[in-house]
């Protein structure tokens, strides 16, 4: 079941729709950063290119050493 957060990329609201256990490792990154989720959403947004976000955001996800 997916999960929808909303969150404001660079100053538009915009809505995110993961699967929690991707929210659970896009969370942990973040507090490992010391940032918050928007911060880290908003750095993938801005690689992301061509790709949707919520694609970037699982492979990102999927990408981080564990």
């Amino acid at each position: 079941m997916l999960r929808k957060r909303s969150l404001s990329l660079q100053g538009h609201a915009t809505s995110i729709a993961l699967e929690p256990e991707f929210w659970a490792v896009l969370e942990a990154e973040a507090a490992r950063r010391g940032v918050s989720l928007a911060a880290l959403v908003a750095e993938q947004d801005e690689a992301r290119g061509e790709r949707p976000l919520a694609s970037r955001l699982r492979v990102f996800a999927l990408s981080i050493p564990r």
